[in-house]
């Protein structure tokens, strides 16, 4: 063989654990056909998050106008994305370079199987390998539909050189959702239209609604249970036409209909491994239906959040695994979401809904972020935090909308995760004024 270990794609679920890998002896190659480092550094979350800072901070100024602050600053969209360009466009040298330096061969090029232990390269080269492990991850969901070309993606927006003046978002899932906080608050006219009853269905909708009324307070128009069918170019525009005689005209849409497996061009027939609408089907211990074939990250069917943290987990999961260090089926503990909407929405655990389904075994608590000092200090209002309690008044689950949101939920991990109990709680000092000290509080009380 020519290698102990292949990952076909280098995202967050392949260096992650291929590294590790050949530290500990193993003869690892990764093959990439597009940029090093896979869509999170690239085309997703570090990109995403370049453009999100500004937009923050205008909705933090805007919530603070009349209260010491007179002018809310403005986006310059092309310098911001400049910006983000300079930030951004050379990570995947620099995510090469460290797969490199970290003892990995890094291959460039299209990789197919011949079969389980066999990979042809462009049709230039082939090599084999005792184990190879799948981390292509998604690509973009597109709409099927007349017009489709006039359409944009994900990756599109991340990249557009100028703001459009009206946006049409397609979808209201987390793509969408933050597209749309980003784009309005750089100064577009934003319209968000969805198929569906509800956004984030994934989320408790509960406090989904408030964050919707909170998205549409800060200009953000709603349009729910459309089907769009067709986009057309028109004089000055685009128009969007759908179901019950729908017209919309725009200047620019933004496809966020979700994210799809990134399996094909595989040739997955010359191999036992099986898929479905959701992706690779893999057992307990990230396997396939061939022994020496595994998956990794948001390629694979899973019940879990399809986030980069998840990916990252089994990726070191995977690398203790194939260095025989355990042989135990992968555990996974509490998985923490957010979505970088302004304000941001976070949770963790069991869900509002589920606990009320059974107020036998938990205890719901909502506190009103209005009537708390600390938020009222950034005038954050509307946002608030739910607390789930088992019967032994240990926390199992949590929901939060602030602008704190991530930091919140992740302190409240800590102490799920760890199990920390109030008692123990009230021996840790922590930094006052801080959000972790009013978490901590809420918590004690």
């Amino acid at each position: 063989m020519d290698y102990d270990v292949v990952f076909i794609g280098s995202g967050q679920g392949a260096w992650n654990g291929a590294i590790p890998m050949a530290k500990r002896g193993l003869n690892v190659a990764i093959i990439e056909s597009s940029l090093w480092g896979g869509t999170c550094t690239n085309r997703g979350c570090n990109a995403k998050f370049t453009l999100d800072r500004p937009a923050e901070l205008v909705f933090e100024a805007r919530e603070l106008v009349g209260l010491g602050i007179d002018q809310v600053p403005k986006i310059n969209w092309a310098d911001l994305m400049a910006h983000k360009q300079d930030v951004i466009g050379p990570l995947s040298d620099k995510m090469r370079q460290r797969m490199d330096k970290g003892g990995v061969h890094t291959i460039t090029g299209h990789a197919q199987f011949v079969d389980a232990h066999t990979l042809r390269i462009d049709d230039r080269q082939t090599i084999t390998a005792d184990k190879i492990v799948i981390v292509t991850g998604q690509v973009p969901h597109r709409l099927d539909v007349p017009g489709r070309e006039l359409m944009h993606d994900s990756t599109d927006f991340l990249s557009s050189a100028s703001l459009p003046d009206r946006l049409t978002v397609i979808g209201a899932g987390y793509i969408g959702m933050e597209a749309a906080s980003i784009a309005s608050l750089a100064g577009a006219d934003v319209t968000l239209v969805t198929d569906g009853n509800a956004a984030l269905r994934s989320y408790d909708q509960t406090t989904v609604d408030r964050l919707v009324t909170i998205m549409r307070q800060n200009g953000v128009k709603f349009i729910f249970n459309q089907s769009i069918t067709a986009a057309h170019q028109i004089v000055g525009g685009i128009e969007v036409t759908g179901d019950h005689d729908f017209r919309l005209e725009t200047d620019y849409i933004l496809d966020a209909t979700g994210r799809v497996p990134n399996t094909s061009g595989l040739n997955l027939a010359a191999v036992n491994v099986q898929t479905n609408a959701h992706g690779i089907v893999v057992n307990d211990h990230l396997q396939t239906g061939e022994p020496n074939v595994y998956a990794t990250g948001d390629v694979i069917a899973k019940s879990v959040a399809k986030i980069t943290p998840t990916a990252v987990f089994e990726s070191h999961y995977l690398a203790d695994l194939l260095t025989d260090q355990t042989s135990a089926p992968i555990r996974y503990p509490n998985i923490a979401v957010n979505v970088f909407t302004m304000p941001r929405l976070a949770s963790v655990g069991i869900s509002p809904a589920e606990a009320r389904q059974a107020p036998e075994r938990f205890r719901v608590e909502t506190v009103d972020y209005a009537q708390d000092w600390f938020h009222q200090s950034d005038n954050e209002m509307g946002s608030e935090i739910t607390l789930i309690y088992d019967q032994a008044d240990q926390l199992v689950g949590a929901v939060d909308m602030s602008n704190q949101a991530p930091d919140t939920i992740n302190t409240l991990l800590g102490y799920m995760e760890l199990g920390v109990t109030k008692a123990q709680l009230d021996k840790m000092i922590y930094i006052f004024p801080s959000n972790t000290w009013e978490t901590r509080k809420r918590i004690i009380k």
